[in-house]
């Protein structure tokens, strides 16, 4: 059973989970020339879950004594990890701009917290609500300059409706954990949960995936390496810990901070121009979810 984190932990950990999340988009960079993105997918989940039950073997955690706790968070997983990740890979993979693919996955907060009440009976405050108004509009000015390039007549219908049926299932999957999760060992609940990714990510590759976009280059090696050790198992670990904490409104405004911080990463790291405009950004996308965060 993994510990309750300490006060200063439990401060560190939002400022630990937002750069994690954000390297996705740095990884899934570096293996897109490499190999079809379905396939990606489910190799990165099965790999996942190999590392995941290994480390809670060697930890001797408590699995689930009932059906339900092994049920739920494969469901969880099926929605936050299988549908989410193989929906927006597929959707930028075919033709859906990677401003838009963000612009849309900011969507998840405002969805989360609109769902909250109804579904779980949480209230989300106004303040909440504003914060998390703020953190939208700061993403949009971070993505402005890309969104300026792209021509809106030129986006793909399907992959823009696959792009937003992912985001609906991860909302849906934040909130199914939210209310099963607390029942079941972190990290038995988050083997299982790759368990389920496998289980739509594997169909998924088999049906739709390109076994012959395989490139084994050593791009595809380190991305592949980072997504499963470090997106996807500290990432994931991570998340379950904020989500068992936090509000679960609060905990989604976390999301707005990934693209600004994926925007620096691209700085840093592949010389993208970043405007004042999009610093503008970051700040009230950063005031947002401190605004939100304290709901």
């Amino acid at each position: 059973m993994l510990s309750r984190p300490s006060p200063l932990a439990a401060g560190a950990l939002p400022a630990l989970f937002i750069p994690i999340w954000a390297t996705g988009f740095i990884s899934a960079r570096a293996v897109v020339p490499h190999v079809d993105p379905l396939a990606f997918t489910a190799i990165r989940f099965t790999a996942v879950a190999l590392v995941l039950a290994l480390i809670a073997t060697a930890s001797r955690v408590r699995w689930p004594g009932d059906r339900a706790g092994w049920r739920d968070p494969v469901i969880a997983g099926f929605l936050m990890q299988g549908v989410y990740l193989s929906g927006v890979f597929w959707a930028v993979s075919h033709g859906l701009p990677a401003g838009i693919a963000a612009l849309v996955g900011s969507l998840q907060p405002l969805l989360t917290a609109l769902l909250a009440q109804p579904l779980l009976g949480e209230r989300v405050s106004g303040r909440r609500a504003l914060g998390i108004m703020m953190g939208f509009v700061g993403t949009g000015l971070v993505l402005a300059p890309k969104l300026g390039a792209t021509d809106p007549s030129g986006i793909p219908p399907l992959a823009l409706a696959v792009s937003l049926l992912a985001v609906l299932a991860l909302t849906l999957g934040t909130l199914w954990q939210k209310r099963t999760g607390g029942r079941v060992d972190l990290l038995a609940g988050a083997t299982l949960q790759f368990v389920g990714g496998m289980a739509c990510a594997i169909p998924l590759a088999l049906a739709f995936g390109s076994s012959t976009a395989f490139d084994p280059a050593p791009a595809l090696w380190l991305g592949l390496g980072w997504a499963v050790l470090v997106n996807s198992v500290a990432g994931i670990l991570l998340l379950l810990v904020l989500i068992r904490r936090g509000a679960v409104a609060g905990v989604a405004a976390l999301f707005f901070l990934v693209p600004p911080v994926a925007a620096v990463l691209g700085y840093l790291l592949f010389g993208e121009v970043l405007t004042p405009l999009q610093g503008a950004g970051m700040a009230l996308a950063a005031l947002g979810v401190a605004v939100a965060s304290r709901g």
